[in-house]
């Protein structure tokens, strides 16, 4: 189904343990969504047998996403490129900035007034881009966009993978209202049962 919105625009920040593995604090609104914009990247190799293609596979390498935001703040501006805030409470951007990755989380409104959520478990986003214009005879809203790299995350999920994105339609079946009442008081981890026959 078609979307219509978007908003609820939140990022939570990472900590790794020694193997890598994700650790998610709890996620902060980032600023007010204009726009999200969602590209993948696949690692596609085809096997040849018999005069033709026997087997394909396609796998997520990396995704590209550019938010167009209304403002980005100072912290969220730190905590996303890796800039510092001076005693002045200024915002410093140096050469040798590189941010952490983040987790980001948003929802978009579908046409039937409900809500396709996600989360995307692993962003390095760059320096966000700045618009500027003079006033003129008409009122034009510069807004900030920012781009990032979507990787997949190192922390395998309950069936041994690892996930890159987490999304979920409100109001489908097997859909709890807890998934979508907790969806942005912490990053979303995957659930599985246990396959027959083994034990917890």
């Amino acid at each position: 189904m078609a979307t219509i919105g978007l908003d609820r625009l939140y990022y939570a920040k990472i900590t790794e343990d020694t193997n890598g593995d994700e650790t998610y604090e709890t996620p902060k609104p980032l600023a007010k969504a204009i726009s999200a914009e969602l590209s993948v990247e696949l690692a596609e190799a085809t096997l040849y047998a018999d005069d033709g293609a026997a087997e394909i596979v396609k796998e997520f390498k990396s995704g590209t996403l550019t938010l167009g935001i209304d403002d980005i703040g100072v912290a969220a501006a730190g905590d996303l490129t890796g800039a510092t805030i001076d005693d002045n409470h200024v915002l410093i951007s140096t050469s040798e900035d590189g941010g952490a990755p983040v987790a980001i989380g948003f929802r978009a409104q579908k046409a039937n007034g409900k809500y396709r959520y996600f989360w995307l478990y692993r962003v390095k986003f760059g320096i966000p881009a700045t618009n500027l214009a003079t006033k003129g005879d008409s009122i034009t809203f510069s807004t900030p966009t920012i781009e990032g790299t979507v990787l997949r995350r190192n922390k395998l999920d309950g069936q041994g993978k690892h996930p890159w994105k987490a999304e979920v339609n409100e109001g489908d079946e097997g859909v709890t209202s807890t998934v979508i009442n907790s969806w942005f008081n912490e990053v979303y981890e995957p659930t599985f049962a246990a396959p027959s026959g083994t034990e917890e």
